[in-house]
């Protein structure tokens, strides 16, 4: 016998994973872990007996519930699960999964759909944020035709738009967790930011690298990598986050000066291997450190004061832009627009199983008699 969960798989940006409404799980989260261990198939280096992709893109999962919130219409917590152990990270964001939670929400009847699109308000549980997702709704329904391509997924789809307002100290709680845009770590000069995604920020050449290089060949330098990691855990330590060595946040990343038109190159790491292309809560944090007056990446790129307007990143798959206003001069600290636009796809529903004794499953009887009583209030 086994327990099987309503589960959809969803395309946000250039992740993937399975969104659950928060109800469908285990209350306690200890349980909730196990449980989502066993959807993925974690640990294991395949996730053979499980649902994951064996790469930590499509190794994510996403939480959705109405929220309690002042001015959120859904709450959302993301979950990394680690592939080769058996760990849950619910750290961090993930902004590219966060891009189908709109649609997601929309057609689970969490959000009432408008015509034409529909603003959804979200509440990110793990950074404690709110979001705005604005999802293409023509006559009330989600739809995910469209001609918005981004770099990194095959095809276009509809685009759905992204504003990151309040993401300055995700984690942290401070926009330079160190207290400087400057630090020396292994005689290696490194940025640590925290807005929407804590990440450490150096120069490409301080390793040896052009910062043009393709995700495999950076993987595939097991010395840089190693030597990248103790600066990621030195760094950890002094934006106050303790031993990171077992998660995933803070992230890092190679910078460099852009190798054709955009405004400033970038490699980031996930941080054991190179994204594909570039996480989108780390698309924030570099657009808003190449607004901070002192860090690595201020160095590599002249913007135009506030508002700065679309900064163009290049990653190993081509490039992302982002709508920035930010001012960080004269000790201010305001986000006032960071925004993205990304696409999403709804790919599988159904249910996943999980063994009996992971978990049981709610009591059935309980969720019975909940429905008895909506249906009664209603």
């Amino acid at each position: 016998m086994q327990t099987s969960i309503p589960c959809v798989i969803m395309r946000g940006g250039t992740s993937r994973g399975p969104f659950f409404l928060t109800t469908d799980l285990p209350s306690d989260a200890q349980l909730r872990d196990r449980v989502l261990l066993s959807v993925m198939g974690s640990p294991h280096d395949y996730q053979v007996d499980g649902i994951g992709g064996a790469r930590s893109l499509t190794s994510k999962v996403a939480m959705i519930s109405r929220s309690t919130q002042p001015g959120a219409d859904v709450d959302y917590l993301f979950a990394q699960v680690l592939i080769t152990e058996a760990l849950v990270d619910t750290k961090p964001n993930c902004g590219n999964m966060l891009i189908a939670v709109g649609p997601f929400a929309i057609e689970a009847g969490l959000v009432p759909a408008k015509d034409p699109e529909t603003t959804v308000r979200i509440y990110n549980v793990n950074t404690r944020t709110l979001v705005e997702a604005i999802v293409q709704t023509p006559g009330g329904k989600v739809t995910y035709e469209g001609n918005a391509a981004i770099d990194g997924v095959p095809g276009t789809a509809a685009p759905v738009k992204i504003n990151f307002k309040g993401g300055i100290g995700s984690v942290t709680g401070k926009l330079l967790p160190t207290g400087k845009p400057l630090d020396v770590i292994d005689s290696t000069e490194v940025s640590c930011v925290d807005v929407a995604m804590p990440t450490v920020f150096l120069r490409a050449e301080k390793l040896g690298k052009t910062g043009y290089e393709s995700a495999a060949d950076l993987d595939s330098d097991k010395a840089m990598m190693e030597r990248m990691e103790a600066i990621r855990r030195k760094a950890g330590v002094l934006m106050g986050m303790g031993d990171v060595s077992k998660g995933v946040v803070p992230k890092i990343a190679l910078l460099a000066k852009p190798a054709k038109d955009g405004s400033i190159a970038v490699r980031y790491f996930v941080p054991d291997a190179c994204h594909k292309a570039l996480a989108v809560t780390g698309t924030v944090c570099l657009a808003s450190a190449c607004a901070i007056p002192g860090t690595v990446a201020s160095q590599l790129v002249t913007l135009p004061p506030a508002p700065q307007g679309i900064i163009e990143i290049e990653h190993p798959s081509g490039k992302i832009s982002i709508d920035l206003d930010a001012d960080f001069t004269n000790g201010r600290q305001e986000l006032r627009r960071a925004a993205l636009i990304r696409t999403a796809r709804r790919i599988f529903e159904g249910r996943v199983f999980v063994p009996k004794h992971v978990w049981a499953g709610p009591d059935r009887l309980e969720d019975e008699r909940e429905i008895v009583r909506e249906i009664a209030a209603a």
